[in-house]
């Protein structure tokens, strides 16, 4: 699979800025993506050195809208760390 069709885009809440400083990224990554497809696909985009990836599967949630329900997509989540001695991942623009 395609580098850039593994990793789809950051996932940028709270929880996941707090984890920035300790160099641990989040992304939402193809659901057929593994652990070696996504670490090979970050360290190729952002030429850095990928020391673990942890990844989980998000169910969909449900939601409903009057009377009628249903359920958004799955996904699947990536968690990247990095090594100490790589560069830092720029997800903003400064």
């Amino acid at each position: 699979m395609e580098a850039r069709k593994v990793i789809l885009k950051p996932v940028i809440t709270e929880a996941t800025t707090e984890s920035l400083d300790a160099k641990r990224y989040t992304f939402d990554v193809d659901t057929r993506a593994t652990k070696i497809e996504v670490k090979k696909a970050i360290e190729e985009i952002f030429d850095v050195k990928v020391v673990k990836v942890n990844i989980m599967n998000v169910k969909g949630k449900l939601k409903r809208m009057g009377r009628y329900a249903g359920y958004t997509k799955k996904r699947r989540k990536a968690i990247v760390t990095l090594s100490a001695d790589s560069k830092e991942i720029q997800l903003f623009e400064n």
